[in-house]
């Protein structure tokens, strides 16, 4: 298996992580999306035509997008599974990834940031605001999930006491707003599965700083 991935990404981190938790080795490929190799020919036309970070290869099958890669796993490689077959469970730990997935990471991931500062030229402190307000509706959101979930599962993860798919987009999604300076004061569920999850091997193996592309 072929991982195409960017040290600081967050989606390339969730995948990294659910590589980690299942075992499974990949060839790593850094894709430096800082630099533009995202839209490098090659990579757009054989690996990914979505232009962006994460893609999978395997056995001449390639995918990208974070979640459909998790599910692909899932599927190819179920032990140990990261998204429930018990439809609530799959339901709880979906509902927590996409409230992360789709309405916080879309609209503070680099491109957005960039077209933010190069093209509408917003001061570096107002790209930063942006970020981080952005950051604390979606944080709000997750931690009222958090503390449902808690309610019906227990568990020091997300949801239980195994980690999921929820843990592999939350770990992230915080390791984030620790680099941006967010003020996590508010969101003490979110912060103790990030620091449960923390001392598990397999986070500590995808962590952004233990990738042969790590440029900090």
């Amino acid at each position: 298996m072929d991982l195409y991935s960017f040290c600081n990404s967050s989606t390339s981190y969730r995948v990294r992580i659910a590589l980690a938790l299942k075992g499974l080795d990949a060839t790593y490929h850094g894709v430096n999306i800082r630099a533009g190799a995202q839209y490098e020919a090659h990579y757009v036309n054989d690996i990914n035509p979505q232009a962006g970070v994460p893609a999978v290869v395997e056995g001449g099958f390639s995918l990208g997008q974070s979640l459909a890669i998790i599910d692909w796993l899932d599927t190819m490689h179920p032990e140990p599974r990261l998204i429930p077959l018990e439809p609530r469970r799959r339901a709880r730990a979906l509902e927590i990834s996409y409230q992360i997935g789709c309405d916080i990471h879309p609209i503070n991931n680099l491109r957005v940031l960039k077209y933010l500062q190069d093209v509408l030229k917003v001061t570096p402190e107002q790209k930063d605001d942006w970020y981080r307000h952005w950051v604390a509706v979606g944080l709000t959101a997750v931690e009222r999930l958090l503390a449902r979930a808690g309610h019906e599962f227990g568990g020091p993860w997300c949801m239980g006491d195994a980690p999921t798919v929820a843990d592999c987009c939350l770990v992230p999604q915080v390791a984030n707003a620790l680099r941006m300076k967010c003020d996590l004061t508010p969101y003490p569920r979110a912060r103790a599965a990030y620091e449960h999850a923390s001392a598990h091997p397999a986070f500590v193996r995808a962590e952004p700083q233990r990738q042969p592309d790590y440029i900090g």
